[in-house]
This record gives C-alpha cells, sequence and structure tokens, in this order.
C-alpha cells in the first residue's frame, strides 16, 4: 500500500470513528431496534424511537454507508454442517497487521484481532470437522512468514454470545 493509500485509510478511520463516537440518542436508539430484531420495519422502527419510516431508513443507510454499523444475519455454524470452531492465539515475529491481512483473507477465518499480552494475534475460527482444523493450522497458518507459534482453543460449547454491546 503506498503512501497515499495509508494516509487516505487512516483518514477515513479517523472520520468513522469520530462519527460512530458523536452518535445522537435517536440513532442509538435505532441501533438498538435493529440489535434486538433485525427483521424490524423501519415503520416500527420510527414508532419506537419518534421518527417517520423515511426518516428512519436514511439514518439506517448512514449508518451502514459510515461503517458504523451492519445488519446480518447471524448463523448456527453446526446446523450448517460446521462443527469445530476455535480461537487460536498466534504470535509472532514481524509486522503483526501483514500477517493478521493474511490470516483475514482465509476462507475459515471469521474474526482477527491484533492483542497485546502473550499472544499477538487472536484468531476464531470455523470449520467443517477436526482434520480441516488440522490442515488450516498446518497448511496455511504456521507456514506464514513470521508466525512463531500457536495455540488452538477448541470450542467445546459455544455459552453466551450477544450483539447489543453496541450503545453503551
Amino acid at each position: 500500500m503506498n503512501w497515499r493509500l495509508k494516509w487516505q485509510y487512516l483518514y477515513m478511520s479517523r472520520i468513522i470513528r469520530a462519527k460512530s463516537s458523536q452518535l445522537d440518542d435517536v440513532s442509538k436508539s435505532i441501533i438498538e431496534e435493529l440489535q434486538h430484531d433485525g427483521r424490524k420495519s423501519y415503520a416500527e422502527i420510527g414508532k419506537a424511537v419518534g421518527l417517520s419510516e423515511a426518516a428512519v431508513r436514511q439514518r439506517v443507510q448512514k449508518l451502514t454507508e459510515s461503517g458504523v454499523m451492519q445488519v446480518v444475519a447471524v448463523t448456527d455454524p453446526m446446523q450448517l454442517g460446521f462443527y469445530r470452531q476455535a480461537m487460536i492465539g498466534i504470535r509472532c515475529g514481524g509486522d503483526t497487521r501483514e500477517i493478521a491481512d493474511q490470516i483475514a483473507e482465509l476462507m475459515a477465518v471469521d474474526y482477527v484481532v491484533l492483542t497485546a499480552g502473550s499472544f499477538d494475534i487472536l484468531v476464531e475460527v470455523v470449520c467443517e470437522n477436526d482434520e480441516d482444523l488440522i490442515t488450516l493450522l498446518n497448511e496455511k497458518i504456521r507456514t506464514l512468514p513470521g508466525v512463531t507459534s500457536t495455540e488452538t482453543f477448541v470450542y467445546l460449547r459455544l455459552h453466551k454470545q450477544f450483539y447489543n454491546w453496541g450503545t453503551r
């Protein structure tokens, strides 16, 4: 990435962060309504927050276009044939951002975060089975230049997963 693209990316990131930290109470209420039920109509949301259907539609469009929120379907991986989920702690040498970018492109990876502590990167993966997880670890992740070690935490059961923290 050349310096102009890096600058533009950093500039846009700051704008989005500034916008998200400056949400008014109505926008926060719209987000909360969608977190409760992502299928709720704009008319229903409008009644709950005191806006017209059109005004809610415009606000939702601005929130999604600016990157403040996404409206997505959350699935149960097990019901879709993905029986192995795990969190992988990765220790690295070199630029962790570059390694994280490479890992983020892997199909089985659904979450990548740079961390401080005993791991440099944490990665959540969703695989069909244990053999796919082993292949992912041995052939895709551990072979990346800069990856020095990994530790895998296999999920036995998902106990809690909520998405309602966004407007506190």
